[in-house]
C-alpha cells in the first residue's frame, strides 16, 4: 500500500515537472495565444504564481518555474522519506 503511494506521488511530481518545464521551453517559441500554450499557462500559473509574488523576475527572467520545481523535489523527497520510515 505505501510503495503504491510512494510510486504516485513520485509520478505526479515528475508530471508536474515536465509540464513546468514544457511551459517555460514553449514560452519561447510559441505565441501565448497558441491552444497548447494556453492549455499549459492554465495549469502551470496558478503553481507558479505564489513563487512571482515573492520572487519578482531579474532583468526579464523569471526564475519561479525553477524555484518551484526545487521546492517539489525538496517536498517530494520528504514525504518519500516520512513513508519510508512508517513501512
Amino acid at each position: 500500500m505505501i510503495d503504491s503511494l510512494i510510486t504516485f506521488i513520485q509520478l505526479i511530481s515528475q508530471l508536474m515537472t515536465i509540464l513546468v518545464i514544457a511551459s517555460a521551453v514553449l514560452s519561447f517559441f510559441m505565441s501565448p495565444f497558441h491552444p497548447v500554450r494556453n492549455a499549459l499557462d492554465r495549469i502551470v500559473n496558478p503553481l507558479l504564481a505564489p513563487i512571482r509574488k515573492v520572487v519578482p523576475p531579474v532583468q526579464n527572467i523569471d526564475f519561479s518555474p525553477l524555484i518551484f520545481i526545487v521546492l517539489l523535489e525538496i517536498i517530494t523527497s520528504l514525504v518519500v522519506r516520512l513513508l519510508v520510515a512508517l513501512r
